[in-house]
């Protein structure tokens, strides 16, 4: 972590109308500065929620936005900010930025810059705070936010009112873009005095800023996290033939597809690895683990695989020989803390995948082809909708970006979505898997390259985050279509362990209360409220006829479904497949 980094003199491009001594800035000229430094390190999207002590940053950024240099998207609420400024940066693959008042403002980002570290997104904190002569004299929302978000920032700047911040700025982005640091979050805090409002000598101008030669918008390449080669394994030593497969977890990339294909092994991809197509991805790995697993010698991992307990199990056992492979550091784990071995080149996971055993390939792709014919025969047979109806649906009508909540949403999508059709990207906050910020994330997605997304959430999740149906009169509206499934509760605490103790006549009660968590919200009425459409769909047919219309604006899709039958259908689930490969 950086500590408070200083800089000499303002820069040429600062905009301020005169020049200025380095430690006597305005503050709308050192939040010009901020800005410029920003646009220099690659940001074009900045999330603002409104404050008193940021407005220099505010008006800074409205001067940058009418010169074409920066998008701004203003949100009321700090959380959803941060959310929507996450998905932003996921989305354009480069880094976004949101900009908070003081006190409690910054704390309630902690939950987006936690999935930021984690998740290894670029997403920029700037936090406006007193100057220093008012901390600890009890000053109106004054708080200590230097480190208010503790280890998870890969880089950090504290700047003191009247300092100009270009030097600090550029010297974090410079941290966070060197080799053996993981990608992550940066926060910047900037203290601001009086007055925090343009004066007659810092004009609010577009002619005022200097853009050079329009660099700035092109993302440095080492801010963009790990990044896939397209190196070739023609020629590459191999250790033999082995029954090996590739486990492709979230963030993996088309570069586990690449080497599974060249290698010739079959392909285990959670849908947001956005590694799920080609020939050697096995839809139904989750069903066929405890048939095949047992066989299995050798696992490649690319991602962070989180989703299923057997892959869990797969990756514990201590009888298969594992390797992950990690080309730059990353935050989701510490060095010596996985059992893995850890490979940083294409070269050596080659040479310890070794080719798949004649036949290997072959067995899981029969398998896989029959598992997944007897899941959608058994899903045939339904009238009732159920999630893995509606799972099933999305995946072949989502060709744009496809965005899916942490809880049933995806493990649904999981076990449907067949590998011969796959959105453009598909994304999920997996880093710590919360459910918090999901229509945000959605939201900056979408507005990062105007890309047609869909959003599949559960009621719980939409619920989380209904303040990101808010957006303010004039704001960029995505095209984000709501897929909301809604069962009145908990859906996934009935398929784990808790749902079988909801069985019991003694805890049936409980199990309800505390983690069914039971609800009447008229979500219908609450999108009307937020003045977004809203469609209830009651039948696979008028699903299918809702998803076929494009994408345009915002709108909600709310699907009804039922908690009571979810155990009951999985165990279905399981028995056909069992019964086929049997």
């Amino acid at each position: 972590m950086t500590g408070t980094s200083k800089s000499p003199s303002p820069s040429p491009s600062d905009g301020s109308s005169e020049p200025t001594a380095a430690n006597n800035l305005s503050s709308l000229q050192a939040a010009r500065s901020a800005v410029s430094a920003l646009t220099a390190a690659g940001v074009t999207d900045v999330v603002v929620a409104p404050g008193s002590r940021s407005a220099p940053l505010a008006y800074a950024l409205a001067e940058a936005e009418v010169q074409g240099r920066v998008r701004v998207h203003v949100r009321i609420d700090e959380r959803v900010a941060g959310f929507t400024a996450l998905g932003l940066a996921r989305g354009g693959h480069r880094p976004a930025a949101v900009v908070t008042t003081s006190g409690t403002a910054v704390g309630e980002l902690v939950p987006a810059v936690m999935e930021a570290h984690h998740a290894g997104v670029p997403l920029v904190v700037l936090s406006a705070d007193r100057p220093a002569e008012l901390h600890g004299t009890g000053a109106n929302q004054t708080t200590v936010q230097p480190g208010i978000f503790a280890q998870f920032p890969a880089s950090t700047a504290d700047i003191g009112a009247g300092e100009d911040p270009a030097g600090a700025i550029a010297a974090a982005f410079d941290k966070v873009g060197a080799a053996d640091t993981p990608a992550g979050p940066i926060h910047i805090n900037l203290q601001f005095r009086d007055p925090l409002v343009p004066q007659d000598s810092d004009t609010v101008e577009a002619a005022g800023i200097n853009d050079d030669d329009g660099e700035d918008a092109e993302l440095p390449a080492r801010l963009a996290g790990p990044a896939a080669t397209g190196r070739e394994a023609t020629g590459l030593a191999r250790s033999g033939t082995h029954r090996t497969v590739v486990v492709a977890g979230d963030g993996a990339g088309e570069i586990a597809a690449l080497f599974a294909r060249r290698a010739g092994l079959p392909l285990l991809a959670e849908p947001s690895s956005n590694a799920r197509f080609g020939p050697n991805a096995i839809g139904a790995y989750r069903l066929l683990l405890e048939e095949l697993g047992p066989e299995i010698e050798r696992v490649v991992v690319f991602g962070r695989p989180t989703l299923s307990r057997p892959v869990a199990a797969l990756l514990a056992r201590s009888d298969v020989d594992r390797a992950i492979y990690v080309p730059r550091p990353v935050n989701w784990f510490t060095p010596g803390r996985r059992p893995e071995t850890v490979i940083t080149d294409l070269a050596g996971l080659f040479d310890f995948a070794g080719a798949g055993e004649p036949g290997w390939l072959q067995r899981w792709q029969d398998a896989s082809s029959a598992a997944m014919a007897a899941v959608s025969s058994l899903l045939g047979e339904d009238d009732e909708l159920t999630g893995l109806h509606v799972a099933d649906l999305v995946w072949d009508h989502a060709d744009g970006n496809l965005v899916l909540g942490s809880s049933n949403a995806i493990r649904d999508m999981d076990l449907v979505a067949a590998p011969d059709w796959h959105p453009l990207d598909v994304y999920a906050n997996r880093g710590l898997a919360g459910i918090d910020g999901t229509i945000s994330t959605a939201s900056g997605i979408a507005l990062a390259n105007g890309i047609p997304t869909r959003l599949l959430l559960g009621d719980l999740t939409f619920l989380h985050d209904a303040g990101a149906l808010l957006l303010g009169t004039g704001e960029p509206e995505p095209d984000l279509q709501i897929v909301v499934l809604n069962d009145s509760g908990g859906g996934i605490f009935t398929l784990l362990e808790h749902g079988a103790l909801g069985e019991r006549e003694e805890y049936a009660a409980v199990v309800e209360r505390f983690f069914g968590t039971p609800h009447t919200a008229n979500i219908a009425a609450l999108a009307a409220g937020y003045g977004v459409p809203h469609q209830l769909i009651r039948t696979a047919d008028e699903l299918d006829a809702a998803l076929d219309n494009p994408v345009s604006g915002r709108s909600v899709i709310e699907v009804q479904v039922h908690r009571s039958s979810l155990r009951n259908l999985h165990a279905r689930v399981k028995n056909a497949v069992q019964a086929v490969l049997a």
